[in-house]
């Protein structure tokens, strides 16, 4: 019990200073990429598209995989380095699937910087995700279960590839896709991060919970310069592609192999679904209704619009603050409600409820936009 006590203790102290750490480091990162950006003048330029005003750097996503990786490699370095051998075993349970893990963060961090740099045709981002998916695969981080979901529940393992590596670029989109106005994409994968780290760390995965908290530690300095920092006074900063692809794969990497620790306790607390899935039904839901509009209306479906959740919201006159702060705090009352309703719903009826909520609301605000539009 002693010993129990013990490697809980230092686990809790390894969490609190890797997010610690990650909100120190990203605070001194960020103002450096800020001032080399407007140096070589490297800025996301205002279009017909685009709601900020005046030049903003959009490099601020470079910042995220290396202070995450450094803060987490460090402490536990530190951890051996004083004699706490027992990290090892730790690590060497998930090896395989850490491994692999951050190859396809690193991959994607990569594509990032060249889309925000000089551009990456969409076709071969899409290739990319799945490559990432596959290596999700490979470290065996997959869908081997959907825990009722549709009435299934065990899956034969190709299907279980095929839906990991959907699943993989599906929510590698939807974060990009939400990055649409300031604080919002940064707000909601703070969110999912908190909710993750938490978890794990009740599952005793403790360097998943550390992950979950050092991406939440580097996203507190960004979600500060990306809402309350002044482009005037050049302080203001987005995350660009870099940022949301490399959160995406992230939030995408910790809730599948939520759902396989979910699924090893034998949901004994919640279905594993509902507890890796609910922190990201804003992005995803958005995100399908999306593609569904351009499809239905003869667009491409990988080019960008004007059709967001957010964008509707400022449509009938919101302010992109407040649109912002009500997105997010719809997010943690899904997520929320989800998690408790799921003890007395069952899974299905739930998601049919949250979809149900989702369309009344988006044709409650796609009416009033026509009304407005009318009256105008």
């Amino acid at each position: 019990m002693a010993d129990f006590t013990q490697n809980t203790d230092l686990w809790i102290i390894n969490v609190s200073l890797v997010f610690v750490l990650c909100v120190f480091l990203a605070g001194i990162v960020i103002p450096q990429i800020l001032l080399i950006a407007f140096r070589r003048k490297l800025f996301d330029v205002p279009d017909e598209r685009k709601i900020h005003q005046g030049a903003v750097p959009r490099l601020g996503g470079i910042a995220f995989k290396p202070v995450i990786f450094f803060s987490v490699f460090l402490l536990l370095g530190i951890d051996m380095m004083v004699g706490h051998t027992e990290v090892l075993s730790e690590i060497g349970k998930d090896a395989q699937p850490l491994f692999f893990g951050f190859c396809s963060i690193i991959v994607l961090y990569l594509v990032g910087i060249a889309d925000d740099l000089i551009g990456v045709k969409y076709r071969a981002k899409f290739f990319v995700q799945v490559l990432c998916g596959v290596m999700l695969i490979a470290g065996g981080v997959y869908l081997d279960d959907l825990t009722g979901v549709l009435g299934v529940h065990e899956l034969p393992t190709w299907i279980g590839y095929l839906l990991t590596v959907l699943a993989t670029v599906f929510i590698i989109n939807a974060i990009n896709l939400i990055d649409g106005i300031d604080g919002l994409a940064s707000g909601l994968c703070s969110i999912a991060c908190l909710f993750y780290g938490v978890i794990f760390f009740l599952f005793e995965k403790y360097i998943y919970s550390m992950l979950a908290f050092a991406t939440l530690g580097v996203l507190m300095p960004f979600f500060y310069y990306n809402v309350f920092g002044k482009v005037e006074h050049h302080k203001k900063i987005f995350m660009g592609d870099t940022g949301s692809l490399t959160i995406g794969m992230m939030l995408c990497f910790l809730s599948i192999r939520l759902v396989q620790c979910g699924a090893d306790e034998g949901g004994k607390i919640l279905n594993p679904m509902i507890l890796a899935f609910s922190p990201l039904i804003i992005p995803c839901f958005d995100v399908v209704r999306v593609y569904l509009h351009r499809v239905r209306n003869g667009k491409n479906p990988f080019l960008p619009d004007k059709n967001h959740i957010h964008h509707k919201l400022i449509a009938i006159g919101m302010k992109q603050r407040t649109v912002m702060i009500l997105i997010i705090a719809v997010s943690l009352l899904f997520t929320l409600g989800n998690i408790l309703l799921s003890k007395y719903i069952e899974i299905n009826l739930l998601l049919v409820i949250d979809i149900a909520i989702w369309t009344l609301v988006n044709i409650g605000l796609s009416r009033r936009i026509k009304k407005l539009q009318s009256n105008a």
